[in-house]
C-alpha cells in the first residue's frame, strides 16, 4: 500500500489487505529498515526471550526437565509441577487462566504482546529479517535483487540466505521437539541413524520444513491471515485500549514540507512523508486507525519520532495511547470490563490454587477385566480379574498396595507382587479378587478396596464382583 494510493482513496484500506494486490496476487511486502528507541529496546528485549526460549528444554530440577509438553504421552510439566491426563481439569483451568490474561491484558495494552514478546514476530523481524538485511541490503536493495534475472550476484545472495535460514529453522525445530519429547530423546534422536528413530526424524524434518516455509515465505501472511488474535481486537479492544495510535487531532490535516513555498493555514504536524509505512512490517498505514493487521511492533513510531525531530516538531505523533486520551487527552484504565475480567482472573487463579493443593500425588484406576465374568475354582471360590492403572504424579518412587475393605475378600496379584512406582510413572496390571462361593448373597456385588501409599491408606476404590445366580431356598 503506498501513500500516494491512499491519498487517492483513504478508505481502500477497509475493502482490502496491503499484502494482496488488486489482481489477487501476494504482494511482496519489503519493510524499510527501521532504528530507534523501541526498537533498541525491543531487540534487547529478543535476545532474553530467545535465550529463555533455547535454554528451556536445558533446565532440569532434579534432573527432571522444568517445562515439558509431552502431547504424545500426554503428559506435562510446567515450572516443574507434573500433569497428566487425571489432571485434565487443572490444565483446563490453566488454559482459561491464560486467555483471560490475554483477554484482560488486550482490553488494557491492546496488541502489545505480539510486537514484543510474540515467537512469530521474534524471529521473524529479530533474526530472519537481520538475516536478510546484513545479506541483501535494504528494501529497494531486495526489490531490485528480485527484479533482476538470476546471475551469480542473485545466486550467492540468495543461496547464502536460504542456507543461514534452513540452519536457523533447524535449531528451532530441535527446540521445539525438546519441549515435546524431552532433550535426552532429541540427543538420542540426532546421535543416531534415522533408521533408528524414523518417527522422530520425520518429526524433525517435518517441523523443519514448516518453520522455513513460514519465515521465507508465509512471513506476516501468519499474523493477518492464520492468528485468530486480530480478528479478534475487534470484540477485545475499546475506546479505552492502548494501541500502538496516530495522533490524527494533532497530525491532520496534512501538510507536506516543499522547498519554497509558502506552508497553507491551518496545518497539521504529519507532514505525509509515509516512512510510517514503508517499515510496516504487515504494509499498512497507520495513520487510518487501529486495523486487524497492526501488530504493535512500534515501528512507525521510531521511524515518525526520527522525522519529527528533523523538522523540529514534537516526538509522539505516533505513539503508545488509546483513543479516548486522543480526542479528550485523558486515559482511563479501570474501566468497567477490566474489573470484570481482573475479577475473573482473580476467582480462576484461586480456583487453581485449590484445586493444585488437594491434588492426590497418587491415581488409581480399577476396572473388571474387559469380556470376563466371574472364575469357579475347583475348591468352591469364586474369583474375578481386575486390571488396574497406577500413575505416580510425584517424582519419588512409592510402594503401593491393594487390599480389600472387607475381610471375606482376598486378593491376589498376578505377576509381580511388589508393586512399586517409580517417580513420573504409570504401571498396569492385574489381580483377581477371591470369595468363598458360599459367601455370595447376590451376582454382583460392590467391592471397596483400599489404596495404600508408603503404607498409608490414601483413598478407597470402588468396584463391583460379579459371581453366579444366588440359589433359591
Amino acid at each position: 500500500m503506498s501513500t500516494k494510493n491512499s491519498q487517492l482513496d483513504p478508505d481502500k484500506f477497509r475493502d482490502s489487505l496491503g499484502t494482496v494486490k488488486e489482481d489477487g496476487k501476494r504482494n511482496w511486502i519489503y519493510p524499510k529498515k527501521v532504528s530507534g528507541k523501541f526498537y533498541k529496546w525491543r531487540t534487547y528485549l529478543s535476545w532474553v526471550l530467545l535465550a529463555i526460549l533455547f535454554i528451556g528444554p536445558f533446565i532440569k530440577v532434579g534432573g527432571r526437565p522444568y517445562m515439558l509438553f509431552n502431547i504424545f504421552e500426554r503428559k506435562f510439566i510446567i515450572f516443574g509441577a507434573a500433569f497428566w491426563p487425571q489432571d485434565t481439569h487443572l490444565l483446563i483451568f490453566l488454559l482459561l487462566i491464560f486467555f483471560v490474561f490475554i483477554i484482560l491484558f488486550t482490553a488494557v495494552f491492546g496488541r502489545v504482546f505480539c510486537g514484543w514478546a510474540c515467537p512469530q514476530t521474534l524471529f521473524m523481524e529479530m533474526v530472519f529479517r537481520k538475516i536478510e538485511y546484513w545479506i541483501e541490503g535494504d528494501a529497494n536493495q531486495q526489490r531490485k535483487l528480485d527484479a533482476m534475472p538470476w546471475n551469480g550476484e542473485k545466486v550467492r545472495k540468495k543461496g547464502l540466505k536460504m542456507f543461514i535460514f534452513v540452519l536457523i529453522s533447524l535449531l528451532i525445530s530441535h527446540t521445539v521437539m525438546a519441549y515435546l519429547i524431552g532433550v535426552d530423546q532429541v540427543v538420542e534422536i540426532v546421535s543416531q541413524p534415522p533408521t533408528e528413530h524414523m518417527a522422530g526424524f520425520i518429526g524433525l524434518m517435518a517441523f523443519t520444513g514448516i518453520f522455513l516455509f513460514i519465515f521465507s515465505w508465509f512471513r506476516e501472511q501468519a499474523c493477518i491471515v492464520v492468528c485468530p488474535y486480530g480478528r479478534l481486537q475487534g470484540v477485545l479492544l475499546d475506546a479505552n485500549s492502548i494501541n500502538v495510535t496516530y495522533d490524527h487531532v494533532r497530525g491532520e490535516p496534512r501538510t507536506p514540507i516543499r522547498k519554497n513555498k509558502v506552508e497553507e493555514s491551518p496545518k497539521g504536524d504529519c507532514i505525509d512523508c509515509g516512512l510510517c509505512v514503508q517499515v510496516c512490517p504487515t504494509g499498512i498505514d497507520i495513520r487510518n486507525g487501529v486495523q486487524m493487521e497492526c501488530v504493535n511492533c512500534t515501528a512507525c513510531i521510531d521511524a515518525c519520532d526520527e522525522v519529527m525531530e528533523k523538522v523540529d516538531r514534537p516526538l509522539g505523533l505516533i505513539r503508545y495511547a488509546s483513543d479516548t486520551s486522543i480526542i479528550q487527552k485523558t486515559q482511563k484504565l479501570l474501566t468497567g470490563r477490566v474489573k470484570l475480567y481482573s475479577f475473573l482472573l482473580l476467582v480462576l487463579v484461586g480456583a487453581f490454587v485449590a484445586l493444585l493443593a488437594t491434588r492426590e500425588d497418587l491415581g488409581a484406576t480399577v476396572t473388571r477385566f474387559r469380556g470376563m465374568t466371574y472364575q469357579p475354582r475347583e475348591n468352591g471360590e469364586i474369583s474375578n480379574l481386575y486390571e488396574v492403572t497406577f500413575i505416580n504424579k510425584t517424582f519419588e518412587p512409592q510402594a503401593i498396595a491393594l487390599e480389600p475393605e472387607d475381610k471375606k475378600y482376598r486378593l491376589e496379584v498376578v505377576g509381580d507382587q511388589n508393586w512399586t512406582l517409580e517417580g513420573q510413572s504409570k504401571f498396569e496390571g492385574r489381580f483377581f479378587v477371591v470369595i468363598d462361593g458360599e459367601s455370595i448373597k447376590t451376582n454382583q456385588e460392590n467391592v471397596v478396596l483400599l489404596l495404600s501409599q508408603n503404607g498409608k491408606v490414601i483413598d478407597k476404590l470402588k468396584t463391583s464382583f460379579v459371581g453366579p445366580v444366588a440359589s433359591k431356598e
